[in-house]
Protein backbone atom coordinates (compact mmCIF):
# COMPACT_ATOMS: atom_id res chain seq x y z
CA UNK A 1 0.00 0.00 0.00
CA UNK A 2 2.99 2.37 0.79
CA UNK A 3 3.61 2.50 -2.83
CA UNK A 4 0.24 3.93 -4.39
CA UNK A 5 0.64 6.52 -1.33
CA UNK A 6 3.83 7.47 -2.10
CA UNK A 7 2.54 7.91 -5.86
CA UNK A 8 -0.24 9.67 -5.08
CA UNK A 9 1.50 12.20 -3.24
CA UNK A 10 4.21 12.63 -6.10
CA UNK A 11 1.20 12.93 -8.86
CA UNK A 12 1.65 17.04 -8.38
CA UNK A 13 4.96 18.61 -9.12
CA UNK A 14 6.47 17.24 -6.14
CA UNK A 15 10.37 15.38 -6.84
CA UNK A 16 10.33 13.04 -3.61
CA UNK A 17 7.57 11.74 -0.84
CA UNK A 18 7.97 9.66 2.21
CA UNK A 19 5.22 8.48 5.04
CA UNK A 20 6.26 7.77 8.32
CA UNK A 21 3.88 5.88 10.42
CA UNK A 22 3.94 6.19 14.39
CA UNK A 23 3.13 3.68 16.62
CA UNK A 24 3.89 5.18 20.34
CA UNK A 25 2.61 4.35 23.92
CA UNK A 26 3.59 6.80 26.90
CA UNK A 27 3.09 6.22 30.34
CA UNK A 28 4.24 8.15 33.08
CA UNK A 29 3.62 8.44 37.40
CA UNK A 30 5.10 10.89 40.06
CA UNK A 31 5.44 9.93 43.54
CA UNK A 32 5.28 12.82 45.84
CA UNK A 33 4.53 12.63 49.71
CA UNK A 34 5.75 9.16 49.96
CA UNK A 35 3.08 7.83 47.49
CA UNK A 36 2.60 7.28 43.98
CA UNK A 37 -0.56 10.01 43.19
CA UNK A 38 -0.17 10.71 39.76
CA UNK A 39 -0.20 7.91 36.68
CA UNK A 40 -0.71 8.77 32.80
CA UNK A 41 -1.31 6.50 30.04
CA UNK A 42 -0.88 8.55 26.15
CA UNK A 43 -1.12 6.99 23.11
CA UNK A 44 -0.20 8.24 19.94
CA UNK A 45 -1.02 6.16 16.46
CA UNK A 46 -0.74 7.97 12.96
CA UNK A 47 0.84 8.46 9.82
CA UNK A 48 2.61 11.44 8.53
CA UNK A 49 2.81 12.32 4.60
CA UNK A 50 5.42 14.30 2.83
CA UNK A 51 5.64 15.74 -0.61
CA UNK A 52 9.16 17.48 -1.39
CA UNK A 53 10.06 19.61 -4.51
CA UNK A 54 13.45 21.81 -4.15
CA UNK A 55 13.02 23.58 -0.49
CA UNK A 56 9.20 23.67 -0.74
CA UNK A 57 7.40 21.43 1.24
CA UNK A 58 3.56 19.67 1.64
CA UNK A 59 2.85 18.05 4.70
CA UNK A 60 -0.55 15.92 6.09
CA UNK A 61 -1.05 13.88 8.76
CA UNK A 62 -3.69 11.23 9.94
CA UNK A 63 -4.95 9.49 12.80
CA UNK A 64 -6.74 7.51 10.18
CA UNK A 65 -4.88 4.79 8.89
CA UNK A 66 -7.42 3.20 6.53
CA UNK A 67 -6.56 3.03 2.63
CA UNK A 68 -8.81 6.23 2.01
CA UNK A 69 -7.56 8.53 4.44
CA UNK A 70 -3.93 7.97 3.68
CA UNK A 71 -4.15 8.45 -0.11
CA UNK A 72 -6.66 11.91 1.21
CA UNK A 73 -3.54 12.63 2.90
CA UNK A 74 -0.86 12.18 0.04
CA UNK A 75 -3.07 14.00 -2.68
CA UNK A 76 -3.03 16.81 -0.02
CA UNK A 77 0.51 17.00 0.39
CA UNK A 78 1.37 16.60 -3.25
CA UNK A 79 -0.85 19.68 -4.04
CA UNK A 80 0.75 21.92 -1.26
CA UNK A 81 4.26 22.26 -2.54
CA UNK A 82 3.48 24.47 -5.25
CA UNK A 83 1.28 27.30 -3.61
CA UNK A 84 3.22 26.93 0.17
CA UNK A 85 6.41 28.05 0.91
CA UNK A 86 7.60 25.84 2.88
CA UNK A 87 4.87 23.53 4.69
CA UNK A 88 1.06 22.99 5.00
CA UNK A 89 -0.34 21.15 7.67
CA UNK A 90 -3.87 19.18 8.07
CA UNK A 91 -5.52 16.99 10.32
CA UNK A 92 -7.24 15.08 8.43
CA UNK A 93 -10.02 13.19 10.30
CA UNK A 94 -9.84 13.48 14.08
CA UNK A 95 -10.88 9.87 15.36
CA UNK A 96 -8.31 8.18 17.49
CA UNK A 97 -7.13 4.61 16.64
CA UNK A 98 -7.27 2.03 19.30
CA UNK A 99 -4.68 -0.48 19.30
CA UNK A 100 -2.87 -3.49 21.04
CA UNK A 101 -0.84 -1.71 23.47
CA UNK A 102 3.49 -2.15 23.20
CA UNK A 103 5.08 -3.74 25.74
CA UNK A 104 5.07 -2.25 29.13
CA UNK A 105 7.75 -4.35 31.24
CA UNK A 106 7.91 -2.36 34.43
CA UNK A 107 5.23 -0.56 34.21
CA UNK A 108 2.47 -0.51 36.52
CA UNK A 109 3.32 -1.91 40.01
CA UNK A 110 6.94 -2.83 38.97
CA UNK A 111 7.08 1.24 38.48
CA UNK A 112 5.36 2.22 41.55
CA UNK A 113 7.65 -0.24 43.36
CA UNK A 114 10.60 1.32 41.44
CA UNK A 115 9.18 5.20 42.94
CA UNK A 116 8.70 4.17 46.37
CA UNK A 117 11.89 2.27 46.42
CA UNK A 118 13.77 5.91 45.47
CA UNK A 119 12.01 7.45 48.31
CA UNK A 120 13.26 4.69 50.59
CA UNK A 121 16.56 5.38 49.70
CA UNK A 122 17.27 8.91 49.92
CA UNK A 123 15.66 9.26 53.59
CA UNK A 124 18.26 6.45 54.02
CA UNK A 125 21.14 8.64 53.28
CA UNK A 126 20.12 11.96 54.76
CA UNK A 127 17.64 12.53 57.32
CA UNK A 128 17.58 16.51 56.70
CA UNK A 129 15.45 15.27 54.18
CA UNK A 130 11.59 16.48 54.39
CA UNK A 131 10.42 15.84 50.95
CA UNK A 132 10.87 13.86 47.91
CA UNK A 133 9.18 14.03 44.62
CA UNK A 134 10.23 11.51 42.12
CA UNK A 135 9.09 11.12 37.86
CA UNK A 136 9.16 8.25 35.91
CA UNK A 137 8.82 8.44 32.22
CA UNK A 138 8.65 5.33 29.72
CA UNK A 139 7.85 6.00 25.98
CA UNK A 140 7.51 2.94 23.70
CA UNK A 141 7.87 4.20 19.92
CA UNK A 142 6.82 1.64 16.87
CA UNK A 143 8.24 3.55 13.33
CA UNK A 144 7.84 2.32 10.18
CA UNK A 145 9.19 4.40 6.75
CA UNK A 146 9.07 4.48 3.54
CA UNK A 147 9.90 6.87 0.91
CA UNK A 148 9.64 7.47 -3.30
CA UNK A 149 13.93 6.39 -3.56
CA UNK A 150 12.94 3.30 -2.22
CA UNK A 151 14.23 3.86 1.68
CA UNK A 152 12.47 1.72 4.05
CA UNK A 153 12.92 1.23 7.67
CA UNK A 154 10.77 -0.60 10.81
CA UNK A 155 12.26 0.72 14.25
CA UNK A 156 11.66 0.14 17.85
CA UNK A 157 12.49 2.54 19.89
CA UNK A 158 11.88 2.03 23.97
CA UNK A 159 13.05 5.47 25.96
CA UNK A 160 13.20 5.53 30.11
CA UNK A 161 13.75 8.89 32.12
CA UNK A 162 13.66 8.98 36.04
CA UNK A 163 13.50 12.44 37.54
CA UNK A 164 14.26 12.94 41.17
CA UNK A 165 13.19 16.34 43.48
CA UNK A 166 14.88 16.81 47.05
CA UNK A 167 14.14 19.30 49.18
CA UNK A 168 16.30 19.27 52.81
CA UNK A 169 16.32 21.72 55.48
CA UNK A 170 18.88 22.87 58.23
CA UNK A 171 18.83 25.48 61.30
CA UNK A 172 15.95 27.10 59.61
CA UNK A 173 16.97 27.12 55.95
CA UNK A 174 15.67 25.29 52.95
CA UNK A 175 17.23 24.05 49.95
CA UNK A 176 16.44 22.03 46.62
CA UNK A 177 17.53 19.98 44.16
CA UNK A 178 17.27 18.09 41.25
CA UNK A 179 19.16 14.83 39.13
CA UNK A 180 17.39 12.94 36.45
CA UNK A 181 18.66 9.92 33.64
CA UNK A 182 17.71 9.37 30.51
CA UNK A 183 18.12 6.07 28.54
CA UNK A 184 17.06 4.34 25.36
CA UNK A 185 15.93 1.50 27.77
CA UNK A 186 12.88 -0.49 28.46
CA UNK A 187 12.71 -2.65 31.43
CA UNK A 188 16.46 -3.49 31.93
CA UNK A 189 16.40 0.75 33.27
CA UNK A 190 14.82 -0.06 36.44
CA UNK A 191 17.72 -1.47 38.80
CA UNK A 192 19.20 -0.32 42.41
CA UNK A 193 21.88 1.52 40.70
CA UNK A 194 19.99 4.09 38.44
CA UNK A 195 18.52 4.87 41.72
CA UNK A 196 21.59 5.14 43.68
CA UNK A 197 22.91 7.46 41.20
CA UNK A 198 20.32 9.46 40.78
CA UNK A 199 19.24 10.04 44.19
CA UNK A 200 23.11 10.54 45.32
CA UNK A 201 23.44 13.25 42.83
CA UNK A 202 20.18 15.05 43.50
CA UNK A 203 21.19 15.08 47.46
CA UNK A 204 24.66 16.11 47.01
CA UNK A 205 23.43 19.13 44.85
CA UNK A 206 21.19 20.19 47.48
CA UNK A 207 23.44 19.46 50.00
CA UNK A 208 26.19 21.98 48.00
CA UNK A 209 23.37 24.95 48.07
CA UNK A 210 24.01 25.04 52.21
CA UNK A 211 26.98 26.68 52.31
CA UNK A 212 26.51 28.00 48.56
CA UNK A 213 26.92 32.14 47.91
CA UNK A 214 26.75 34.52 45.12
CA UNK A 215 29.93 36.83 43.96
CA UNK A 216 30.42 40.40 42.45
CA UNK A 217 29.95 39.82 38.43
CA UNK A 218 32.17 40.81 35.61
CA UNK A 219 34.81 39.35 32.88
CA UNK A 220 36.82 36.51 33.95
CA UNK A 221 38.15 33.04 33.14
CA UNK A 222 35.43 30.29 33.11
CA UNK A 223 36.43 26.53 33.67
CA UNK A 224 33.26 24.39 32.31
CA UNK A 225 33.08 21.01 34.21
CA UNK A 226 33.11 17.73 32.71
CA UNK A 227 29.45 16.67 31.54
CA UNK A 228 26.61 18.68 31.94
CA UNK A 229 28.34 22.10 31.07
CA UNK A 230 28.13 20.27 27.57
CA UNK A 231 24.79 22.18 27.58
CA UNK A 232 27.02 25.52 26.66
CA UNK A 233 28.09 23.28 23.70
CA UNK A 234 24.45 22.21 22.59
CA UNK A 235 22.80 25.59 23.07
CA UNK A 236 25.31 28.32 22.16
CA UNK A 237 27.27 26.35 19.56
CA UNK A 238 25.46 23.23 18.33
CA UNK A 239 22.14 25.19 16.75
CA UNK A 240 24.56 27.38 14.88
CA UNK A 241 25.19 24.17 12.86
CA UNK A 242 22.24 22.87 12.09
CA UNK A 243 21.27 22.96 8.13
CA UNK A 244 18.26 24.76 7.92
CA UNK A 245 19.59 27.75 10.12
CA UNK A 246 23.04 27.85 7.59
CA UNK A 247 20.56 27.41 4.30
CA UNK A 248 18.22 30.71 5.19
CA UNK A 249 21.57 32.33 6.16
CA UNK A 250 20.50 32.77 9.71
CA UNK A 251 23.51 31.18 11.50
CA UNK A 252 26.69 33.10 12.36
CA UNK A 253 28.25 30.37 11.05
CA UNK A 254 26.99 30.09 7.45
CA UNK A 255 29.70 30.29 5.09
CA UNK A 256 32.43 29.68 7.10
CA UNK A 257 32.46 25.44 6.46
CA UNK A 258 36.23 24.62 5.61
CA UNK A 259 37.21 27.65 7.58
CA UNK A 260 39.81 27.86 11.08
CA UNK A 261 36.99 28.42 13.77
CA UNK A 262 38.61 28.09 16.81
CA UNK A 263 42.08 26.39 18.29
CA UNK A 264 43.79 23.18 16.48
CA UNK A 265 43.28 21.24 20.24
CA UNK A 266 39.03 21.52 19.47
CA UNK A 267 37.18 18.46 17.78
CA UNK A 268 33.28 18.72 18.14
CA UNK A 269 31.43 15.57 17.31
CA UNK A 270 27.48 14.83 17.05
CA UNK A 271 27.09 11.42 16.90
CA UNK A 272 23.64 9.16 16.65
CA UNK A 273 25.60 5.99 17.27
CA UNK A 274 26.32 5.56 21.00
CA UNK A 275 24.54 2.58 22.84
CA UNK A 276 21.64 3.11 25.15
CA UNK A 277 22.00 7.23 24.65
CA UNK A 278 19.05 9.53 24.62
CA UNK A 279 19.84 10.85 21.29
CA UNK A 280 20.83 7.27 19.37
CA UNK A 281 19.23 6.46 15.97
CA UNK A 282 19.82 3.32 14.39
CA UNK A 283 17.66 5.66 11.53
CA UNK A 284 16.63 8.71 11.28
CA UNK A 285 13.17 9.70 10.45
CA UNK A 286 14.18 10.21 7.40
CA UNK A 287 15.58 6.87 6.36
CA UNK A 288 19.27 7.80 6.92
CA UNK A 289 21.30 5.41 8.97
CA UNK A 290 22.91 6.63 12.57
CA UNK A 291 26.07 7.97 12.33
CA UNK A 292 29.22 9.85 14.07
CA UNK A 293 29.35 13.32 12.11
CA UNK A 294 32.55 15.37 12.95
CA UNK A 295 31.37 19.44 12.66
CA UNK A 296 34.76 20.67 13.95
CA UNK A 297 38.35 18.75 13.48
CA UNK A 298 41.36 20.58 15.10
CA UNK A 299 39.64 23.70 15.03
CA UNK A 300 38.30 23.54 11.67
CA UNK A 301 34.50 23.38 10.77
CA UNK A 302 34.22 20.20 9.33
CA UNK A 303 30.56 19.64 8.33
CA UNK A 304 26.90 21.23 9.28
CA UNK A 305 24.26 18.78 10.35
CA UNK A 306 21.79 18.01 7.62
CA UNK A 307 18.42 16.64 6.77
CA UNK A 308 17.14 15.69 3.46
CA UNK A 309 16.14 18.89 2.21
CA UNK A 310 19.09 20.85 3.47
CA UNK A 311 21.99 18.33 2.20
CA UNK A 312 20.33 17.95 -1.31
CA UNK A 313 20.28 22.21 -1.44
CA UNK A 314 24.12 21.95 -1.02
CA UNK A 315 24.54 18.81 -2.45
CA UNK A 316 26.28 16.63 0.15
CA UNK A 317 24.84 13.32 1.84
CA UNK A 318 22.87 13.78 4.69
CA UNK A 319 24.12 13.29 8.12
CA UNK A 320 21.17 11.49 9.18
CA UNK A 321 20.08 14.70 11.52
CA UNK A 322 16.41 14.71 10.54
CA UNK A 323 14.12 14.17 13.50
CA UNK A 324 10.44 15.00 14.13
CA UNK A 325 8.92 14.95 17.51
CA UNK A 326 5.86 12.63 15.94
CA UNK A 327 4.06 12.07 13.13
CA UNK A 328 2.21 15.47 13.12
CA UNK A 329 5.47 17.18 12.60
CA UNK A 330 8.05 17.45 9.66
CA UNK A 331 11.82 16.64 10.25
CA UNK A 332 14.25 18.94 10.27
CA UNK A 333 17.73 19.04 11.43
CA UNK A 334 18.50 18.99 14.82
CA UNK A 335 21.08 17.31 17.27
CA UNK A 336 21.35 13.91 18.67
CA UNK A 337 24.65 13.50 21.01
CA UNK A 338 26.54 16.68 20.92
CA UNK A 339 30.26 16.72 22.74
CA UNK A 340 33.63 17.71 22.47
CA UNK A 341 36.73 15.24 22.25
CA UNK A 342 39.06 15.21 24.91
CA UNK A 343 42.02 16.62 24.66
CA UNK A 344 45.08 16.37 26.99
CA UNK A 345 45.11 18.54 29.77
CA UNK A 346 44.30 17.37 33.43
CA UNK A 347 41.38 19.22 35.03
CA UNK A 348 43.66 19.88 37.93
CA UNK A 349 46.33 21.81 35.49
CA UNK A 350 43.42 23.94 34.25
CA UNK A 351 41.98 24.79 37.83
CA UNK A 352 45.72 25.75 38.67
CA UNK A 353 46.21 27.93 35.37
CA UNK A 354 43.58 30.35 36.43
CA UNK A 355 44.28 33.57 38.99
CA UNK A 356 40.67 34.93 39.81
CA UNK A 357 37.52 32.66 37.70
CA UNK A 358 34.68 30.46 38.30
CA UNK A 359 34.50 26.81 37.92
CA UNK A 360 30.99 25.97 36.41
CA UNK A 361 29.58 22.71 37.85
CA UNK A 362 26.15 22.32 36.95
CA UNK A 363 23.46 24.65 35.12
CA UNK A 364 19.21 24.54 35.06
CA UNK A 365 18.31 26.78 31.72
CA UNK A 366 20.01 28.86 28.75
CA UNK A 367 19.40 31.23 25.78
CA UNK A 368 20.76 31.85 22.78
CA UNK A 369 19.64 34.08 19.35
CA UNK A 370 20.86 31.94 16.71
CA UNK A 371 21.88 34.43 14.23
CA UNK A 372 24.19 37.03 16.35
CA UNK A 373 25.32 33.75 18.85
CA UNK A 374 24.94 35.49 22.09
CA UNK A 375 23.83 33.05 24.68
CA UNK A 376 23.17 33.12 28.52
CA UNK A 377 23.21 30.84 30.80
CA UNK A 378 22.03 30.53 34.26
CA UNK A 379 24.73 28.14 36.68
CA UNK A 380 23.58 26.51 39.26
CA UNK A 381 26.13 25.17 41.56
CA UNK A 382 30.31 25.89 40.95
CA UNK A 383 33.27 27.49 42.51
CA UNK A 384 35.40 30.12 43.11
CA UNK A 385 38.80 30.13 41.55
CA UNK A 386 41.43 31.97 43.89
CA UNK A 387 45.10 31.25 43.06
CA UNK A 388 44.84 28.25 41.26
CA UNK A 389 42.51 25.99 43.93
CA UNK A 390 38.42 25.85 44.42
CA UNK A 391 37.43 28.22 47.23
CA UNK A 392 34.16 29.12 47.94
CA UNK A 393 31.05 26.93 47.04
CA UNK A 394 28.75 29.37 44.48
CA UNK A 395 25.14 29.31 43.10
CA UNK A 396 22.95 31.04 41.50
CA UNK A 397 24.98 32.73 38.87
CA UNK A 398 24.41 34.25 35.09
CA UNK A 399 27.11 33.44 32.54
CA UNK A 400 26.85 35.61 29.59
CA UNK A 401 28.92 35.81 25.92
CA UNK A 402 28.80 34.44 22.31
CA UNK A 403 28.87 31.40 20.76
CA UNK A 404 31.63 31.44 18.24
CA UNK A 405 33.80 34.09 20.77
CA UNK A 406 33.66 31.67 23.31
CA UNK A 407 34.97 28.88 21.15
CA UNK A 408 37.59 30.53 20.24
CA UNK A 409 38.69 31.34 23.64
CA UNK A 410 38.89 27.92 24.57
CA UNK A 411 42.54 27.40 25.61
CA UNK A 412 42.65 24.62 27.45
CA UNK A 413 40.74 21.08 26.75
CA UNK A 414 41.00 18.30 29.35
CA UNK A 415 41.25 14.81 28.76
CA UNK A 416 38.08 13.42 30.89
CA UNK A 417 35.35 13.51 28.48
CA UNK A 418 32.00 12.95 30.31
CA UNK A 419 28.59 12.06 28.36
CA UNK A 420 25.70 13.84 30.34
CA UNK A 421 22.82 11.29 30.53
CA UNK A 422 20.13 13.94 32.25
CA UNK A 423 16.88 14.23 30.81
CA UNK A 424 17.30 16.97 28.38
CA UNK A 425 14.59 17.29 25.60
CA UNK A 426 15.43 20.08 23.08
CA UNK A 427 12.86 22.52 21.94
CA UNK A 428 12.85 23.92 18.15
CA UNK A 429 9.75 25.76 16.19
CA UNK A 430 7.41 23.96 18.65
CA UNK A 431 9.21 20.70 18.39
CA UNK A 432 10.57 18.33 21.23
CA UNK A 433 13.48 15.69 20.64
CA UNK A 434 15.29 13.82 23.28
CA UNK A 435 19.06 15.28 23.42
CA UNK A 436 22.32 14.56 25.18
CA UNK A 437 24.99 16.16 25.45
CA UNK A 438 28.85 16.07 26.90
CA UNK A 439 31.97 17.87 27.52
CA UNK A 440 36.08 17.37 28.85
CA UNK A 441 36.98 20.10 31.15
CA UNK A 442 37.51 23.34 29.19
CA UNK A 443 39.04 26.91 30.08
CA UNK A 444 37.19 29.68 28.09
CA UNK A 445 40.15 33.03 28.88
CA UNK A 446 36.97 35.66 29.31
CA UNK A 447 33.36 35.37 29.60
CA UNK A 448 30.63 37.63 31.49
CA UNK A 449 29.67 36.10 35.19
CA UNK A 450 26.78 38.31 36.29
Amino acid sequence: MEGAILSCALSGDAEYADIFIENTNISSMVLMDGKVSQAQQVCLYGAGIRAVKGAETGYAYTMDLSEEALMKAARFAGKAPSPLPFWGSALLQNSFSEFGALPQKGSGEGACRFLLRVEDKARSLDSSIIKVKAYISQRMQEVQFAASDGTAFHDFRPRTSLSVNIVMERDGQTQMGFASRMLQMGAEFFTDSIIDEVVREAIQRTDFLFSASQIEGGEMPVVMAAGSSGILLHEAIGHAFEADFIRTGDSIFTGQLGKQICHPSISIVDDGTLTNDAGMLRYDDEGIPGQRTVLVEKGRLNSYLYDRISAKHFGVEPTGNGRRESFRCMPIPRMRSTYMLPGEAKEEDIIRSVKRGIYAQSFTNGQVQIGAGDFTFFMKTGYLIEDGKLTRPLRDLNIIGNGPEALRRISMVGDNLRIDHSASMCGKEGQKVAVSQGLPTILIDKLIVG
